[in-house]
C-alpha cells in the first residue's frame, strides 16, 4: 500500500482492477449509464438504480464521499475506491477531476457482462 492513500479509501482497486474499472466507467459513459459526481451517486443508490460505486482515494477531505459507502452497504451495492480523481474524470469524459460516480441500472444493456464480472471482483475485495 502506498502511504499516501487514505486509509479510510477501502476497498482500494489495484492497478489491474482499477484499469478495467476505468475502461467500464468509459464505456458506461458512452452508453448513458454513468452519473457522475458525489451528488448524483448518492441519487442513484437512493432510487435503487446503481450498479456499483467508484469512488477517488485523492478526494479531498476524502469524508466528503464517505456517507457513499455507508449507503451502498444499506442498499447493498458494490463500492470501490481507485487512485485518482483525475483518472476517474478522465474515465468520465471530463475535463475536471471526479471524485464519485455511478454506473446505473439499464434493461437490455449491452454492458451487463462486464458490469457483473466487475461487481464480483469488486466484492471479493470486500471479504
Amino acid at each position: 500500500m502506498n502511504p499516501e492513500v487514505n486509509p479510510k479509501a477501502y476497498p482500494l482497486a489495484d492497478a489491474t482492477l482499477s484499469k478495467t474499472i476505468l475502461d467500464l466507467v468509459q464505456q458506461a459513459s458512452n452508453y448513458k449509464q454513468l452519473r457522475k459526481g458525489a451528488n448524483e451517486a448518492t441519487k442513484t443508490l437512493n432510487r435503487g438504480i446503481s450498479e456499483f460505486i467508484v469512488m477517488a482515494a485523492d478526494a479531498e477531505p476524502l469524508e466528503i464521499i464517505l456517507h457513499l459507502p455507508l449507503l451502498c452497504e444499506d442498499k447493498n451495492v458494490p463500492y470501490v475506491f481507485v487512485r485518482s480523481k483525475q483518472a476517474l474524470g478522465r474515465a468520465c469524459g471530463v475535463s475536471r477531476p471526479v471524485i464519485a460516480t455511478s454506473i446505473t441500472i439499464k434493461e437490455g444493456s449491452q454492458l451487463k457482462p462486464q458490469i457483473q464480472s466487475t461487481q464480483m471482483a469488486i466484492e471479493r475485495l470486500l471479504v
